[in-house]
């Protein structure tokens, strides 16, 4: 599996600088995943450009109902949360250098990369890159 955290999968809907190579890498692999919180925070990444005003009430409402399209029909792999995973990132964190800024839902991310098996991680967060190293993860940006 090829691991996006959320801000990854909202740029392969979204007119921003890398927009073009994530969507051609998106679409040139077909298991592409992320955590199920992840849906959640796609849909939030639209609003917040609502709310920026980038997107109008219409454009939100567009990108929404193409994202529901692409995850009913099988475009992102969404893993579950539940209770190992949330052990394991508990896990994780109390082993992380009392140096890394990592919030809760990027631990999960990370956590849950790293338990697929996956060595690499999608992402333009900055705390996520420099937190990938320490759950055995590249962080790859497009």
């Amino acid at each position: 599996m090829i691991y996006f955290d959320a801000c990854y999968i909202a740029k392969f809907y979204l007119a921003e600088p890398d927009s073009p190579s994530v969507t051609a890498f998106a679409n040139s692999n077909t298991n592409v995943g992320c955590l199920l919180t992840g849906k959640a925070e796609v849909v939030a990444v639209f609003h917040r450009k609502l709310r920026e005003g980038v997107v109008d009430v219409s454009g939100f409402h567009l990108l929404c109902d193409q994202f529901e399209s692409d995850c009913a029909s099988g475009l992102w792999q969404w893993r579950p949360v539940d209770d190992e995973l949330l052990r394991l990132s508990a896990k994780r964190f109390r082993g992380l250098s009392a140096t890394i800024f990592l919030r809760a839902a990027d631990g999960l991310h990370l956590t849950c990369a790293a338990e697929e098996g996956c060595t690499a991680i999608h992402t333009s967060d900055r705390h996520m890159i420099a937190a990938a190293p320490a759950f055995g993860l590249q962080a790859v940006t497009l």
